[in-house]
């Protein structure tokens, strides 16, 4: 080995040690866990999921989203997944109103905060 080639390993072990628990880790690429959300894809009333129950991780640009919607003010179902490019949305359609929440935490879609509720 040369001289080249044993100061590239010197430094990248001295690159590495700084990511040792206990130390700094001023160099070190953040730890990364995929987000995970759960999937349903007919969640009634009754709360329960009658279709697709499951856990998704979500890739890249996708965050965990659950659809709810309503007819006169009263749940009818839900659709919990892993969506692409989703964003927070509320609209009326045939006398039923579709609301759709995003949140980037794992399991955030399933015992949903308040603020997921019409």
């Amino acid at each position: 080995m040369g001289m080249g080639a044993a100061h590239v390993v010197l430094e990248t072990w001295f690159l590495l040690s700084l990511c040792l628990p206990g130390l700094t880790p001023a160099l070190c690429p953040p730890a990364v866990t995929p987000l995970r959300c759960i999937t349903c894809h007919l969640r009634t009333q009754t709360d329960r999921c009658r279709r697709g129950f499951g856990i998704c991780v979500a890739q890249k640009h996708e965050t965990c989203m659950i659809l709810k919607i309503f007819q006169d003010g009263t749940l009818q179902l839900s659709y919990l997944v892993c969506q692409r490019f989703c964003r927070d949305l509320t609209y009326n359609f045939q006398d039923r109103t579709y609301v759709h929440k995003c949140c980037n935490y794992n399991y955030c879609n399933f015992k949903a905060p308040k603020y997921f509720y019409y």
